[in-house]
């Protein structure tokens, strides 16, 4: 698949579309966000869906639009019966390079995704941007097949949570606090760190208007979620409307102060190496291999992200390990 092409990393935010709409696939060329996903499955009505691969495929054969990183599809699940259609219809398209699959409860069902691409695109994968895959984990079912689930297509990617669906097969009430998920995105985090998938997104805020008039954007719960699934080792977030975008955005970066710190770090151990010393401290703080590296993480993140890392390097060029 076109391992020489580079393939989209960076995807602290989501955005879902609905493919129906010809209005609302319009309106998102005009948006900036790292990923929007066109949607064919939970937000298209059973008789407009035949429709809605037409408009999406045409979404997709238009040229990128400056402002989005990516653009993928959510097909249909493999057990519904519509996946093959929507896979025909969407990998005619030269730009399609993400499909978003929802439902994804065994390694066969990556399998069979997996099987259709190969098949379908032959020999022109060569010469086209790689497909990435990324899957939604809904089920008990899923969470108790991760492993198999990330073993199943070197397409894989990433693992999206779907907290609804997720909430509805077990039977339980999605609360602020969201602890009764605690289990399973933080299975899903470790599945994923573990067969070294760049993506993990988690859940959907469903709030997207604030029920004070007063309060402008999006409500202070998004970006209590954000943080909260930043702390399990999330690294973006579905949304469900284009207002959530920059909040999620923003929490999904490295902070200003954070950057820093890692580029202090990154520049101190450099030193500490030449001079022999595996373990130091900064700021009385000790320093080893594994802070080391979570500091060159969040450099290359920062930089994924568009801080100015280079002002920050020359800034603390003379930074020295204590």
């Amino acid at each position: 698949m076109a391992s020489s092409l580079a393939r989209n990393s960076l995807r602290r935010a989501l955005l879902y579309v609905p493919g129906s709409s010809q209005r609302f696939l319009d309106k998102s060329r005009s948006l900036a966000a790292d990923c929007v996903a066109y949607d064919l499955e939970d937000s298209v009505t059973p008789h407009k869906k035949a429709e809605a691969r037409q408009l999406v495929r045409r979404a997709i054969d238009e040229s990128p639009p400056p402002h989005i990183r990516e653009r993928a599809v959510r097909i249909n699940s493999v057990d519904s019966g519509l996946a093959l259609g929507d896979l025909t219809e969407v990998l005619k398209s030269p730009n399609l390079t993400t499909l978003v699959v929802p439902k994804v409860n065994s390694a066969s069902d990556l399998t069979f995704i997996h099987d259709v691409i190969t098949h379908t695109l032959g020999d022109s994968a060569s010469s086209r941007p790689p497909i990435s895959v990324l899957a939604l984990v809904e089920s008990a079912k899923s969470i108790t097949n991760l492993n198999e689930i990330c073993r199943a297509s070197p397409l894989l990617q990433g693992l999206i949570f779907a907290a609804e669906d997720f909430a509805l097969d077990l039977s339980i009430t999605r609360t602020p606090s969201l602890s009764e998920f605690l289990f399973a995105r933080s299975a899903i985090v470790t599945a994923a760190r573990a067969h070294d998938l760049p993506s993990t997104i988690d859940l959907v805020c469903t709030s997207y208007k604030s029920a004070d008039p007063a309060h402008k954007g999006p409500p202070p719960v998004l970006e209590e979620e954000s943080r909260g699934g930043k702390r399990l080792g999330f690294n973006g977030k579905q949304c469900i409307h284009p207002t959530q975008v920059e909040t999620v955005q923003r929490v999904f970066s490295p902070e200003a102060e954070e950057a820093e710190w890692a580029v202090r770090v990154v520049i101190a151990d450099a030193k500490a190496a030449q001079a022999g010393r595996g373990a130091w401290s900064l700021d009385g703080k000790m320093i080893d291999v594994p802070v080391a590296e979570k500091a060159k993480a969040i450099v290359r993140r920062a930089e994924a992200c568009g801080l100015d890392v280079s002002s920050l390097r020359e800034q603390w060029k003379g930074q020295e390990p204590e």
